[in-house]
């Protein structure tokens, strides 16, 4: 079968699935002996250094880089595929880089959180989003009701975080919870 590229976003909330998502899809190419290569930021060691490691704890050997242009030297005319987890941790060259790929015939799949806990998209992931010829969204389930839930809550000793609160750390149940538009709360100084 001829090589092709494409760029393919799975994206959602925390706890959503979207890296067992990327570990289900790496596995089918493994089944159909595809040549691919599987990055992460350096950043996101919650489970591993060197795997991407779904919250049910699946995983998948993986090439930890600290940005995104560092994927670049890994890449030779045998890829086929790349998939780069936790997109939205990259620097903006991400999206050349994935450019770049698709445009050499790699099929690149990018799994990420669409939005930060405020609600607002990350910029990384809503440019990959409207670059890609495969959107893939999914949804968690709200703690709170049980509703899908397509919003992340980040929760500092047990109250929803302020606004003005970092916005990019590293965490799981810790520190986030699925969340239903109903359901999520952002504090806002003064209020």
């Amino acid at each position: 079968m001829e090589k092709y590229g494409q760029i393919e976003i799975v994206c959602g909330p925390m706890f959503a699935g979207k890296t067992e998502e990327l570990i289900r899809l790496a596995n089918r190419m493994d089944y159909a002996h595809k040549k691919y290569l599987v990055f992460k930021p350096k950043i996101d060691d919650r489970y591993s250094k060197n795997e991407i490691v779904s919250h049910s704890a699946y995983s998948k050997k993986s090439i930890p880089v600290e940005k995104a242009q560092d994927i670049i030297p890994y890449i030779d005319d045998t890829i086929e595929a790349v998939i780069i987890d936790e997109v939205q941790f990259f620097d903006e060259k991400i999206i050349e880089v994935c450019e770049w790929l698709a445009n050499q015939d790699v099929r690149v799949i990018c799994g990420g959180l669409d939005c930060d806990f405020r609600g607002i998209p990350f910029k990384v992931s809503a440019e990959l989003m409207a670059r890609a010829e495969v959107v893939k969204k999914l949804n968690a389930i709200c703690t709170v009701c049980g509703r899908p839930a397509n919003m992340t809550q980040r929760i500092i000793n047990g109250h929803p975080a302020y606004d003005t609160d970092q916005i990019v750390l590293v965490g799981a149940t810790e520190a986030y919870e699925p969340r239903c538009r109903k359901c999520h709360v952002v504090l806002k100084h003064g209020e």
